[in-house]
């Protein structure tokens, strides 16, 4: 029974480790690396390509003199001689040395003509556009192992396609691991990565990160954002976030900038919301856009006391006046309109608490509380965007639905994934869509929203000619379980043109010091960018 019981620990438990060991005492293997696929913009810009570079490794019985190789070998590649030496102990065939070796250091090695050095050809990323969009696309690291592995963003999600298949060469070796001529010889060629084609437009993605760094500036906020999406497809088209880092020294940076801020940080996002709340309103029959209250002081909820921006109470209003003057007094007589279950609801509908299925890997999900949980006051102040939370992503999508025509769309990054030989090609799905308005409602709130900015307090940037539907918001950040009235993320939303949207555009600046208000630094930076845009994709004032 012992017999029995230890044979089969190492015929059944132990057979794949034994095989292995047995392989190595006969057989030397090495891996070849796949080339990683590239990333372009829409328009055929790389973003992400490969520059060659050599794998540089050693075989130890062909060398004559292990210290002077070393030594040799070290000075090129910045090593120490010490750690060369340890890899050329034993009986190994071949030894690694460093991955991704420049062509210039490569032909430096080259030319000392050393016996036992010996190079394959690998790929290195190469960024030809530096930092842009950075936390969109990610970066390629180690795993354990020491493979090549993406991590964040587009290299992260979609590191499979990107990563390819690895070779391998495998040679039979003596008992004093030495190859043997005759023995068997394979090599099995790497199949390279897909290559991926994005939505964004390279000169869209510039001028928003051109204008967001000259927003930061100005303005002396500590962070910023701009994300901007084709309503009808859900295609990303401009993604930029500051501060950011860069991918080809990744490491060099905080980990801290390594996730895109715009699908993985939430923020209160203030006003930008009361175009929601009213679409909802509206499309419930509850409210029109010429429905009245009176605004005649502040509202009482609980123990609490809601009051406008401003202080100021201007009688009898409509819904167009209370979104255009950004009442939060008469946000809260619509919520009361919605009614608890039915607001609950639309939140869930809008896509907060979910992810928004966007193909990048850092997506985070902020979850609702429950119905149960939520009290008067918590309904009243999430009526004018505060008390909630919510990604740059998810703003753009919920305010896309009014842009649109009522449908909230998934988020695409990828427009089509290519193959290495170019024989295939796969498009991306269409993207998938829900409606949550009626598109009788948006057409009323995007008017609503048009007047908002033709009569809003950030008027005075808006560009000339344009019908620009949208809305400002200044969220002031929780501390400590309390709002600091000092610290706000000032933020603009809007699409344009207003009659048939090419985009929809979210800009958001945390901390602004020239001005907590989002009408007098996020919105005159949104016209800004609009302005670009419009001009880029020819579009002429009307």
């Amino acid at each position: 029974m012992a017999i029995l019981a230890r044979l089969f620990y190492w015929q059944i438990l132990q057979a794949e480790k034994l095989q292995k060991n047995a392989s190595d005492q006969h057989v030397f293997s090495m891996i070849l690396p796949a080339r990683r696929g590239e990333i372009f913009t829409q328009d055929g810009y790389p973003l992400v390509i490969n520059t060659p570079a050599s794998f540089v490794f050693a075989e130890p019985k062909n060398i004559e003199n292990v210290f002077q190789f070393s030594q040799q070998v070290g000075a090129i590649l910045n090593m120490d001689s010490a750690s060369i030496s340890g890899l050329l102990t034993g009986d190994a065939v071949w030894a690694p040395i460093q991955h991704k070796v420049s062509n210039e250091d490569g032909e430096k090695l080259r030319a000392l003509n050393l016996r036992g050095l010996g190079f394959e050809k690998e790929a290195k990323r190469y960024y030809p556009e530096a930092s842009m969009a950075a936390q969109t696309l990610g970066f390629v690291g180690s795993d354990e192992h020491g493979n090549d592995y993406g991590y964040f963003g587009l290299e992260g999600f979609y590191n499979r396609e990107l990563r390819g298949k690895d070779g391998r060469i495998s040679i039979e070796k003596d008992s004093s691991g030495a190859p043997i001529l005759v023995g068997n010889s394979t090599r099995i060629e790497p199949e390279n990565g897909s290559s991926l084609y994005l939505w964004i437009d390279r000169s869209i993605q510039h001028i928003a990160e051109k204008k967001l760094l000259e927003g930061l500036e100005k303005y002396g906020a500590k962070e910023g954002t701009v994300t901007i999406m084709d309503p009808q497809t859900g295609g990303i088209l401009a993604m930029a976030s500051f501060p950011s880092y860069e991918p080809a020294v990744f490491s060099k940076y905080p980990k801290e900038l390594y996730s895109n801020p715009i699908v993985a940080a939430s923020f209160e996002p203030g006003s930008t919301f009361k175009s929601l709340v009213m679409a909802k309103g509206i499309d419930l029959g509850v409210i029109g856009a010429l429905t009245t209250m009176e605004e005649t002081g502040p509202v009482q909820i609980a123990s609490y006391n809601i009051r406008t921006w401003n202080n100021v109470y201007n009688g009898t209003v409509t819904m167009t006046d209370v979104l255009t003057h950004s009442s939060n007094v008469g946000m809260v007589f619509v919520q009361q309109k919605i009614g608890t279950e039915k607001f609950l609801q639309f939140l869930r509908d809008s896509g907060l608490g979910d992810t928004t299925g966007v193909d990048l890997e850092d997506e985070a999900r902020y979850e609702l509380r429950d119905d149960a949980e939520w009290k008067e006051i918590d309904l009243a102040t999430a009526s004018f965007g505060q008390g909630i939370a919510v990604t740059p992503l998810q703003m753009v999508r919920a305010v896309g639905a009014i842009a649109n025509g009522g449908y909230l769309v998934t988020p695409q990054m990828v427009k089509e994934i290519r193959s290495s030989d170019g024989k295939k090609s796969i498009r991306m799905a269409k993207t998938k869509k829900s409606q949550i308005f009626s598109k009788k409602t948006t057409e009323i709130v995007k008017e609503m929203m048009v007047t908002a900015v033709d009569e809003g307090e950030a008027k005075w940037a808006k560009p000339k000619g344009y019908r620009i539907a949208g809305k400002t918001g200044t969220a002031q950040i929780p501390v400590s379980g309390h709002y600091d009235e000092t610290k706000t993320i000032a933020s603009f939303i809007g699409f344009a043109p207003a009659d048939n949207p090419r985009f929809v555009m979210l800009v958001t600046l945390r901390e602004p010091s020239s001005s907590q208000w989002g009408s007098e630094t996020a919105a005159p930076l949104f016209f800004s960018i609009a302005k670009d845009v419009f001009l880029y994709l020819g579009i002429p004032p009307q």
